[in-house]
């Protein structure tokens, strides 16, 4: 059956959480909880969806604040995330919402996830790989089943835009390098849908974006 995405845009950041589920199915998955996870927990029960997982890309704050909303409502939901951004779940300064007065943390990991592993979530089979640069642990899921494939992809790579660099454990070389390893490869249709702002296509970036593209 078909895998459906619905994107939830948590404010004061605009940052992309995902519910993503099979057609038919009777569980889901979120990518990314921001800071307003009743949108996301209405979505689910409008759809009558159960959380199967909490599947982080990566360990700051607006990516992970509403983690321990939907782990009160959904307890036996496990939180995956690469393990060089774990520690950042429950360390407000290491997650940067410390700095700014705002401490914010989440429970736990439940499960690490390691670069090339392949998982089932929700029915649905997920690709992980190492992206760091924006920050040192940041992973993406790839959807190969689709069709074109689909990227999870977090602080990456957006329209026209790269993930800042400029945050501790941020490097642009180290950045570019995974992109061009991880996503350079895919095919030139393969959807992304990124931490912030609007979907694209690998293609379309690995042409015309100014940081990391190639030039047409």
């Amino acid at each position: 059956m078909p895998i459906q995405i619905l994107t939830v845009e948590s404010q004061p950041f605009a940052e992309n959480s995902y519910v993503v589920w099979r057609d038919g199915g009777t569980e889901a998955f979120v990518i990314d909880p921001g800071f307003e996870p009743d949108l996301i927990l209405e979505a689910l029960s409008e759809r009558q969806l159960t959380l199967a997982a909490i599947v982080c890309t990566h360990g700051h704050v607006d990516h992970i604040a509403g983690n321990a909303a939907l782990k009160r409502d959904f307890p036996a939901a496990p939180i995956l995330i690469g393990p060089g951004d774990a520690p950042m779940l429950t360390d407000a300064d290491l997650n940067l919402s410390g700095p700014y007065g705002v401490p914010v943390t989440s429970p736990p990991a439940d499960r690490l996830v390691t670069d090339g592993e392949r998982l089932t979530v929700a029915g649905i089979e997920l690709e992980v790989f190492d992206v760091p640069g924006h920050s040192p642990g940041h992973v993406v899921y790839v959807i190969r089943e689709t069709s074109p494939p689909t990227v999870l992809g977090g602080d990456v790579l957006f329209r026209g835009s790269i993930g800042r660099v400029d945050f501790p454990g941020g490097s642009f070389a180290t950045l570019k390098h995974h992109i061009e390893r991880v996503l350079w490869p895919l095919p030139d249709g393969t959807v992304v849908y990124p931490g912030h702002g609007p979907v694209t296509t690998v293609g379309h970036e690995m042409r015309t974006n100014p940081f990391v593209g190639k030039g047409l």
